[in-house]
């Protein structure tokens, strides 16, 4: 089977990883659903043209409303984003402004709004376009690249925040690839398809979001002297061999490596007499589980701070052993012996909230890139 690159619609894409058949990530279903959730293949190709890293040609389609609540990191991180370019940028303050939102939140315009900066209009061009997780949720990545570079008015800037390739191969952060989530982007394969509709990259910061992500700085070509942190990036990437499909095929070993080790982790805890609670039900928590063998037998139920999401359950695993998701006073009622923490992007946050009025000792399990324990 071969398809067209969803970056450049070159046509040398090879299949590197290969997860299996996996439920659709967002979609919780009630908890008393039997099951079995359907199922698509979960896999990710190379394109040899541009280097983007991106699922393969099946589209799964079971639209669901997002039941998340935004994590404090992701609404902290936004205003802090707003507050460090408007001080490099200071000519933005005022500017006309334009937002492609994310299924993920953390938008930026209530910060922008509030320094002086204003919507664009339907056909209006921007002199700051904002793309913070947004595009990757867009399954033709280059025709989406074009969009924001069209909104972009002469000397304007654009600034795109995703989570980055490279710490999701050397983390082996495997619960990160998702239906939904149709492109993993370096900063290389960006480069590539940005040239395509006359980007630039300016320069490159990295930030902790979502375990590892790049917030980039792009302009028209005309207007772009890229600085040092563009060159550290790429030097960083082509050190790792991300855009090489050999290596990357290693991540598909190390995804199963570590699904087992989670797996016996759970099984020593049961065997010594300890309870262990799930903390969060993200979108990455099915493929984790999944590749896992986690089932009620190891994972009684797990919380989360999303109304939604309560009296749903995590999809795929045994009909009749499958996760469901609680309200957080059950997991602190309960007191188990270990917190596997889910959204292990955000632990701090999680430990944190839990410890606020002393905790009650628990241990703090984080599964990736093998399991291990946090302190208090």
């Amino acid at each position: 089977m071969s398809f067209k690159c969803r970056g450049c619609a070159g046509e040398n894409v090879v299949p590197v990883v290969d997860l299996g058949e996996q439920p659709c990530a967002d979609y919780f279903p009630p908890a008393e659903t039997p099951g079995p959730d359907p199922r698509w293949p979960l896999a990710l190709w190379l394109c040899r043209e541009c280097t983007l890293v991106q699922l393969g040609p099946v589209e799964p389609q079971l639209a669901e409303e997002p039941l998340a609540v935004e994590s404090a990191t992701s609404r902290a991180h936004a205003e802090a984003s707003v507050k460090e370019i408007l001080s490099d940028h200071p000519e933005l303050s005022n500017g006309v402004v334009f937002e492609f939102g994310s299924p993920h939140g953390g938008s930026w315009l209530d910060h922008l709004y509030a320094a002086g900066a204003r919507l664009a209009g339907d056909d209006d061009k921007a002199d700051l376009v904002v793309d913070v997780h947004g595009i990757v949720h867009e399954p033709q990545y280059g025709e989406m690249l074009k969009l924001r570079a069209d909104r972009l008015a002469p000397g304007g800037l654009l600034v795109m925040e995703f989570h980055h390739l490279l710490p999701l191969f050397v983390g082996n952060q495997f619960d990160t690839v998702r239906h939904g989530h149709w492109a993993y982007v370096s900063l290389r394969a960006l480069q590539n398809i940005a040239a395509l509709h006359g980007l630039k990259v300016e320069s490159v910061q990295q930030v902790e979001m979502y375990g590892g992500s790049l917030m980039v700085m792009l302009r028209h070509t005309a207007d772009v002297q890229p600085d040092q942190s563009v060159d550290v990036v790429l030097e960083d990437e082509d050190a790792a061999g991300i855009a090489d499909e050999v290596q990357l095929g290693s991540l598909q070993e190390a995804a199963w490596h570590a699904a087992g080790a989670l797996h016996d982790e759970l099984v020593r805890h049961k065997a010594a007499g300890r309870t262990v609670l799930g903390y969060g039900a993200p979108s990455k928590a099915p493929v984790l589980l999944d590749l896992s063998k986690v089932t009620t037998d190891l994972l009684p139920f797990t919380v989360d701070l999303a109304p939604g999401k309560h009296g749903r359950r995590i999809p795929g695993g045994v009909p009749g052993k499958m996760i469901p998701i609680r309200p957080i006073d059950e997991l602190k009622a309960a007191k188990p012996d270990v917190v596997l923490v889910l959204t292990w992007d955000i632990a701090d946050e999680i430990i944190a909230q839990l410890e606020a009025d002393g905790g009650w000792g628990t241990t703090y399990l984080v599964p990736l890139p093998e399991p291990h324990e946090r302190g208090r």
